[in-house]
């Protein structure tokens, strides 16, 4: 069975609920898997140390959990319309995946939160697109074709899943967010699995 590797950061709660939610859209393959894990947040102090693991929620990733993978799913909250920094730390420790090619090849698809409609959505996903272009992963975005994308008043964009968190960060996801999470994570799968079987 292939695994999907969901791997985000979440600070209020939102960003790990998409992260559940484009697991079920994995599994529902029922050939695939999903590996659900998250990043400690970064310190302003320089030798703090989180625990090695979160007092609540997935494990924590591992740089292996990125090379055993089929697929990645990445999720952030944005941060000034870029991803939040313990996400772009870990990131940032993947050069030997770089230098070995691990990851290219394999598909990829993002997916955010914000606290305001027009907070940055498309520039965060984007900004988390960059780092998996240069590692060579194949971008899996959602097409027009899932029909919430045509009639999502909230979160949801072609780049990949979003959702409007309010400026309390407290709204539930939509429908709308919740089936796009969902198709989102069938699509790296799927393509994790097209990709395999060649």
């Amino acid at each position: 069975m292939s695994e999907v590797l969901v791997l985000y950061y979440s600070r209020h709660g939102n960003t790990a609920e998409m992260a559940r939610h484009i697991a079920r859209g994995v599994e529902s393959t029922g050939k695939a898997s999903a590996c659900l894990r998250t990043v400690p947040p970064v310190s302003t102090v320089c030798a703090a140390t989180a625990s090695e693991i979160p007092e609540t929620g997935p494990p924590y990733a591992e740089i292996d959990d990125l090379a055993r993978c089929a697929g990645l799913v990445l999720g952030s909250p944005t941060r000034f319309g870029n991803m939040a920094a313990p996400l772009k730390y870990f990131l940032d420790q993947t050069s030997n995946l770089w230098l070995s090619s691990a990851l290219e090849g394999k598909p990829a698809g993002v997916f955010t939160s914000t606290s305001s409609l027009h907070g940055g959505q498309e520039t965060t996903l984007l900004s988390m697109m960059i780092p998996l272009l240069h590692h060579g992963m194949i971008i899996t975005g959602i097409p027009y074709s899932a029909p919430a994308l045509n009639t999502t008043t909230s979160g949801g964009t072609p780049y990949g899943a979003s959702h409007l968190a309010g400026l309390g960060s407290d709204q539930p996801l939509s429908e709308a967010e919740t089936e796009l999470c969902q198709v989102l994570g069938e699509r790296v799968a799927k393509m994790a699995l097209k990709l395999h079987a060649t």
